[in-house]
């Protein structure tokens, strides 16, 4: 990967994609010592971060692979964004969801233009039923996490804020499947003045903090974790981006999830999930690490559902 593809892939996406608003508070500064950057992917089309990356995976296929459509399994943001990036190119997508997954994300995804297959909720069935439609339809299997045109698309975010501001000392992003990460560390070696990168994960769903440890990818026993963005692990192609550009990789407990993301619905005034909570809540966690430095927060998406909120 190199800089230039990611600027190429910025350029590309730019007509599809919002350049989302910086937030910036006082209170946040003062309660962690630190100078808060929020990059509010929340504000992104479809509400979430993976809009980028879906539109760039899409758009890198050939005609023909378009005119077959494209397919992925996933229950929350990235079947909503592949739906919507594929409605913006006319393209047929095609998602399987399990059948547990929330109601007003199987209509998220069908007002998008998804057609939504469902499957038993084991990614076994997952994988089985997006087989399916790649052998009938000749579609395209898209990955959420694991996909170079995606991981560029996803680091866009991370090259926007450091356009708006250079001199960042850190970037958190929160780690789930690794694509978020791995593009926000690209962005920030090309992009940053010796800007690091750090993740935020539940001790939950700690896979990526132990892959860093143990050189190999981990996998989760449970995933009893409130922030269900982050409930899947790091693959083949994300990990080695991650292993040479991520610092560190800080866990957070639950209670310090929720009490960030009420933090930040009060003082930012913004829907957030609680995914991207985790990342503002190892700051929190970390606040000497912190102190006196420009820190730049990925705040990856706002797609909750409001019946259900921890507060």
């Amino acid at each position: 990967m190199d800089k230039e593809q990611l600027i190429a892939c910025h350029e590309r996406i730019k007509p599809f994609i919002h350049n989302t608003p910086v937030l910036t508070s006082q209170l946040l500064d003062e309660m962690t010592g630190a100078q808060l950057f929020f990059k509010c992917e929340n504000f992104q089309k479809m509400g979430a971060f993976k809009m980028r990356g879906g539109v760039n995976a899409i758009m890198q296929l050939s005609d023909e692979a378009r005119r077959k459509g494209v397919v992925t399994h996933s229950s929350g943001n990235f079947a909503q964004a592949v739906s919507l990036a594929a409605k913006s190119l006319g393209v047929p997508a095609y998602i399987v969801m399990p059948s547990n997954a929330p109601r007003v994300k199987k209509e998220a995804v069908k007002g998008y233009g998804g057609k939504v297959i469902e499957c038993e909720p084991t990614l076994e069935a997952r994988e089985k039923a997006a087989k399916k439609i790649v052998d009938e339809k000749g579609a395209t299997f898209l990955h959420p996490s694991n996909d170079l045109d995606v991981i560029l698309g996803q680091g866009t975010a991370c090259k926007e804020l450091l356009e708006a501001y250079p001199d960042l000392d850190y970037v958190i992003a929160p780690v789930g499947g690794g694509g978020l990460i791995a593009g926000t560390a690209l962005s920030a070696f090309f992009f940053g003045k010796d800007c690091k990168v750090i993740g935020g994960e539940p001790f939950e769903v700690d896979d990526a903090y132990r892959s860093l440890q143990s050189g190999k990818i981990e996998t989760n026993i449970t995933t009893n974790t409130i922030a269900d963005g982050l409930k899947t692990q790091l693959g083949d192609k994300n990990f080695p981006i991650i292993q040479k550009h991520v610092e560190q990789i800080i866990r957070v407990t639950e209670d310090e999830i929720i009490a960030a993301m009420r933090l930040l619905w009060e003082r930012l005034k913004i829907v957030c999930e609680p995914s991207c909570a985790v990342a503002f809540a190892a700051v929190q966690k970390e606040k000497e690490l912190f102190r006196n430095k420009k820190v730049g927060i990925i705040i990856s998406g706002g797609n909750v559902d409001l019946g259900n909120l921890p507060f």
